[in-house]
Order: C-alpha cells, then sequence, then structure tokens
C-alpha cells in the first residue's frame, strides 16, 4: 500500500473541504453585510429628507429670557417697592442664599441623586427654614435677653457662634471666588480648571487690598445693582426654561427624563451642599439698620422666595437633567444653558460673576466687622482684610472647589448648631415654651451631624 499516496489523497480532500466551508460561510454572511449597506443607505436617505428644524422656535424661549429678565431688571432698580424697608431688608438674604448655589447646586444634585434632584433640594430647603426658624426666634427672644446681659451661659453660647462665624466667612469667601473662576472659564468655554483656582487667589488678593485702602466699602454700593441683574437673569431663565420644556414636553419624539437615584452613600454629600441654601441668617446681623420684626419678615421672604425658585427650577430642569449630570465641573449649568437658549451662557456668566464677587465683598466687610465686635475692635479693621485674604488663599490653595463646598457648609453647619443652642438655652427656661427647646436641641444635632458628617461631592 502506497502510504505517501494515500497521504497526499487525505491531505487534498482536507484542504478541499475546508474551502468548501469557508466559502460557506461567506456566503451566509454576505446577505447580512448586503442588508447593514441597505439599510444604512436607507437611514442615510431619511436623514436627508428629514426637513430643517424651524429655527423660529428656537427664538422662542430667547425672546422670552430677553423679555421677562428686562421687565424684572426695571422692577428691581425702579419700582416703588424696591425702596421699601421690608425689601431692602429681604434682598440681602435674597441675594445670598440664591447667589450661594442657585447655578452650582444643579450639576451637583444631578449627579448624586438623578431625576431625585428636586426632592434632595427640597429636603435641603426643608433643613434651612427649620433653621431659620430657629433663628427668627432669636432675634425676637434672644437679643432682648442678650441686650440685658443677665445670662452669662447664653452670651456664652452666642459669643462662641460668632467666632465660628468669623471662620466660616473666611471659607465662604473662598467659596464665592472659586466658583466665580469656575464660572469665568465655563462661560469663555476654556477647558482649563486649573486656571480657576489662580483667578480666586488674584481676586483675593484684590480684596485684601481694597479693604486695605478703605475701598471695599465702595465696592459693596453695587451690590443693589449686582442683586438686580441676578435675580432678573434668574427670572429670565427660569421663564425661558418653562418655555423649553413645554416643547419638549409636547413636542414630536420621547421625552427623556433622567432616572431617579438615592444610595446611603449620597445622603453626606447632599449634608455637604447645605451652603447652597445658606445666607439667611444675614438678618440675624442687621440690627443696627432694620428693626426686630422687619429682619424677621425678611427673613421669612427670602426663604420662602428662594425656596420656590429652587424648587421651580430643578423640576424645570427635569429635561437636561441626563446632560447636566454628564457635565463637567460645577458650572456645568453655564455649557448646557445653551440647550435652552444661546444667549444664556454669557448671560448666566455675567450675572454669576458679578454676583460671586459682590457676594465676596459683603462677607469680607461682614468678617472684618465680626472680627472688630470679636476682638472689642482691637484689630484694626485694614489689618482684618488682610487676615481674610491669607486665610482665604491657604484654603483655596489647599482644596479644590468641591472641597471648598463640603467646607462652606460645614462650618456654617456648625454656627447653626450653636444658634440653635442658644435658642434651646432660651427656650428651656422661658415658660410655654418647652415643646421649642426639645424642637432647637434636635435641630441642634442635625447641624451637628452636618458638621461632622458632610462630604465633598465627587
Amino acid at each position: 500500500m502506497d502510504c505517501s499516496g494515500a497521504h497526499r489523497t487525505l491531505s487534498g480532500n482536507f484542504l478541499n473541504n475546508s474551502q468548501k466551508i469557508s466559502a460557506w460561510i461567506i456566503h451566509r454572511e454576505k446577505p447580512e453585510t448586503q442588508l447593514e449597506v441597505v439599510n444604512s443607505d436607507r437611514i442615510s436617505q431619511e436623514a436627508k429628507n428629514t426637513p430643517e428644524p424651524d429655527r423660529s422656535v428656537d427664538l422662542i424661549p430667547t425672546i422670552t429670557f430677553v423679555v421677562i429678565g428686562a421687565v424684572i431688571l426695571m422692577g428691581l432698580l425702579f419700582a416703588p417697592f424696591s425702596r421699601t424697608a421690608i425689601w431692602r431688608a429681604t434682598v440681602t438674604p435674597l441675594a445670598s442664599i440664591i447667589g450661594s448655589g442657585f447655578l452650582v447646586s444643579a450639576p451637583l444634585l444631578a449627579r448624586e441623586f438623578g431625576g431625585f434632584a428636586a426632592l434632595a433640594m427640597a429636603l435641603l430647603i426643608l433643613v434651612a427654614m427649620l433653621i431659620g426658624w430657629t433663628i427668627r426666634y432669636n432675634i425676637r427672644v434672644v437679643e432682648p435677653q442678650l441686650a440685658a446681659d443677665k445670662d452669662h451661659v447664653l452670651h456664652s453660647i452666642e459669643q462662641l457662634s460668632h467666632i465660628v462665624l468669623a471662620f466660616a466667612y473666611f471659607i465662604s469667601v473662598s467659596y464665592y471666588l472659586a466658583l466665580l473662576g469656575h464660572f469665568v472659564l465655563q462661560g469663555a468655554n476654556i477647558d482649563r480648571p486649573e486656571l480657576a483656582k489662580p483667578i480666586a487667589i488674584s481676586l483675593l488678593v484684590v480684596i485684601g487690598l481694597l479693604g486695605w485702602s478703605g475701598g471695599a466699602q465702595k465696592v459693596a454700593r453695587v451690590e443693589r445693582y449686582a442683586t438686580a441683574l441676578n435675580l432678573s437673569v434668574i427670572a429670565g431663565f427660569l421663564a425661558a426654561l418653562a418655555v423649553f420644556a413645554f416643547g419638549k414636553i409636547v413636542g414630536p419624539g420621547d421625552f427623556l427624563s433622567a432616572a431617579g437615584k438615592f444610595e446611603l452613600k449620597s445622603l453626606p454629600v447632599l449634608l455637604g451642599l447645605l451652603i447652597v441654601v445658606q445666607g439667611f441668617e444675614t438678618t440675624r446681623f442687621m440690627g443696627e439698620e432694620f428693626d426686630a420684626q422687619t429682619r424677621i419678615k425678611a427673613m421669612w421672604n427670602a426663604q420662602l422666595l428662594s425656596g420656590v425658585i429652587y424648587i421651580v427650577f430643578f423640576i424645570l430642569l427635569s429635561p437636561l437633567l441626563i446632560d447636566l449630570s454628564q457635565g463637567e465641573g460645577v458650572a456645568a449649568v453655564i455649557s448646557v444653558s445653551a440647550l435652552v437658549a444661546g444667549i444664556l451662557p454669557i448671560s448666566l456668566t455675567i450675572a454669576a460673576t458679578a454676583s460671586q464677587f459682590s457676594a465676596s465683598v459683603a462677607d469680607s466687610i461682614g468678617d472684618a466687622g465680626l472680627i472688630g465686635e470679636i476682638t472689642h475692635d482691637r484689630v484694626n479693621p485694614s489689618h482684618a482684610y488682610g487676615l481674610i485674604a491669607l486665610v482665604g488663599i491657604g484654603i483655596l490653595w489647599s482644596t479644590d472647589v468641591d472641597q471648598v463646598i463640603a467646607l462652606a457648609s460645614r462650618a456654617f453647619a456648625l454656627f447653626y448648631a450653636l444658634q440653635c443652642l442658644v435658642a434651646f438655652e432660651a427656650a428651656r427656661k422661658r415658660k410655654g415654651d418647652e415643646k421649642k427647646a426639645v424642637a432647637f436641641l434636635a435641630l441642634s444635632i442635625v447641624s451637628g451631624a452636618v458638621f461632622v458628617f458632610g462630604v465633598p461631592a465627587g
């Protein structure tokens, strides 16, 4: 038997069979490949045949923003109510609350809670409202007792809270300027987040020099105009968002909303965002300009109005929550706002920049005053501004913006905890306020939890 011939025959048959199998596989795959090409051609043809969107529809949110913003701006600057005592007392805490976190809160909560962002904000507002109720009690009941200077324990806790507040202002100035740097870069479409820190530090040096030379008070005089601009832009933004959301809901195509999410690890992050509803406590220290009743009403007005604005804002943001959650940085809302109207990014950037710088100057002035009060005017105010700038630079240099947000939240939470202890100490000794004393103590514990457990987003 010729073994080599059999071997050659077997090998030839194997190769022939392999070629047939390969040809069969190619033949089986070919119709699918052709089908994909046909589908691709069909989709391309349909895309060509699809009519261009009506650009006039895109103008509606823009026109809405401009008209509503202009009307609100004129009203805030020239309407008779803008000169009343109650409005002047209201606008300071209102501007502080809105300026603290209106823009920054959106991307942070969208990333952490998705479709539950509005509920998360509502929880923060509820905590702030309860703490505001406590501080209003202090204005009405505790301030007269402090003036009498008979309760040394009460006076001691109050003074301790002022020391904590002075440190909280150090951080809040850094917080405002850190946000300002990010807003400027985002608005200018500069993808260099590392530049935000040098911008903030440079502005801190400017504030320190202004305070040293006595110019900070002059800068603070423009706060009324910065506040009016900020509130009018926000009003126009809300109106444009409403038009945009309505168009998404009733328009063609599916309306995609972000899925809600909540994990236990998100709770410390939420606690670390308390700063976004901070600012209502400023009426506690406006006693030289307004009486107690005006300050109490002003704080309530500011918290109620800002709370409504925040909730409406997050509800109207529903069509954009997915984009916000995917955006980068704390200023993502500025770039995402271009989906609503092309004019919004630059408008939000200008308003946010003016608001943040004005707020940082105002907090610097308040901090210098607190340092003078704590030291019984032994520290020269100009020297206090130098300290504010130096501490602020140290904070900015050693932290990122998310850490500054959490740090500011925790600092103000400690102040709130002490203010709640002040209210507790007064209420437990006041007949008929025993139940309030229990509530004040509970709020002090909650604020203490924010101080201990609040963590940065991300």
